[in-house]
Formats: C-alpha cells, structure tokens, sequence
C-alpha cells in the first residue's frame, strides 16, 4: 500500500469529524436529513460527531496518518430474525440518537431507524459506516486502501463486509472492491435512494 494507514484515538476525534463534516455536507442522504443549506451548516457537524462517537466506542476508526481520510467500522456478531437482533445498525436507540443530534429533527431519527432495520441479519461480518476522502485527494485511491485494508483481513478471516452506497458513483467503487448489491434499495422517504452492498470473503489463492 502506498498510504500510511493507522488506528484513530480518541485523541483524533475532531479531526475525524472535521473529515466527515467536510465530505458529507452536501451527499445526499445529508442534504436529505438536514434539507435546509443554513441549519445543516448548523447541526451537520454534530450528526457526524454522533456516529464518531459510537463507533470510536463501540467500533474502529482507520485514518491515513495526514488525516486528510477516515474509515468508520463496526463489527457486527452474528445475528438472526430475532426481535433482539434487528437492530445491527452502529446507533441501537434512534430516539436518544436524535435527542443527541438535533431534537426538533425527525429526520435524524429516521435515517438510524431506516438504517437500522435495513441491516441485514446473518453471520458476523464487518460493517463500514463511513468512509471519507478530503475532496482535495479524491482519485488518489485513499479510499480503495482504507478499505482493502480491512477487506485483507476479512479474507483472511472469512469474514464477510457490508455498507450502503449513498451514490451510483460509490457503488461502481465497491463493487469494483467485490461487493454486491443485495437487490433491494433503501429510500428514503420522498428522499435519495442508497445501495446496501454485501461481500462474501475471498478465498486465498496460493
């Protein structure tokens, strides 16, 4: 790999942020939870912060070590159909995640849901949450190796991987990194379409 590429600490955490905030401003699926420009100037950088927190908590940040790109990763055991299990998504309370984010905001609450119970139920696999690329570096293939990083060790771990593509551009990346669109779209309401995409472990080849 030709980028330096390390675990993020709580000690990055506004960095990370920073990141995100700066990338995802404007995607669709933020443009969607915050629609109007002045109050996702706001609130955008909070909603972030909350998946940062979680998954610096609960999961894995990789960050190559200028900073200037972020991998977040949950691990996700095996689950089942089993009430208990539905919600794999990385926010488990989409109420407290909204009362954290943006109270007044239904929207907020609606994507943990919507995500949540779009995840898919079955064996234990690794979940990528979000992955961002200063604009400035994009086409550089920071992203492809934050994500073949984790993607070697899933293979050698017969691990399988899944996340949502929030464009047609993303999509064409992943599947390009092995993953496949699972046949459904998620949608949101009078919103923009996402991808979820699953990859089942590759064999080593000799």
């Amino acid at each position: 790999m030709g980028v330096a590429i390390r675990r993020a600490g709580a000690g990055d955490r506004e960095v990370v942020v920073g990141v995100l905030d700066k990338v995802f401003r404007n995607d669709p699926v933020s443009s969607w939870v915050f629609p109007d420009p002045e109050h996702r100037l706001r609130k955008h950088a909070s909603l972030m912060g909350a998946f940062a927190d979680q998954v610096l908590a609960d999961g894995y940040v990789d960050m190559t070590e200028d900073g200037k790109a972020v991998a977040l990763w949950m691990s996700i055991p095996a689950t089942t159909d089993a009430p208990e299990d539905t919600q794999a998504h990385a926010d488990d309370d989409p109420a407290a995640f909204r009362e954290a984010v943006d109270p007044a905001n239904e929207r907020v609450e609606q994507i943990a849901r919507i995500l949540g119970e779009g995840h898919p139920t079955g064996p234990a696999h690794e979940y990528l949450l979000l992955i961002a690329v200063d604009a400035q570096l994009q086409g550089q293939s920071r992203g492809t190796e934050l994500i073949s990083a984790v993607l070697e060790r899933c293979d050698r771990d017969g691990l399988a991987a899944y996340l949502e593509a929030s464009s047609e551009r993303s999509r064409g990346l992943y599947e390009r990194l092995g993953f496949v669109f699972t046949g459904r779209t998620i949608d949101l309401p009078d919103g923009p379409h996402m991808w979820p995409m699953w990859r089942e472990p590759r064999a080593a080849t000799v």
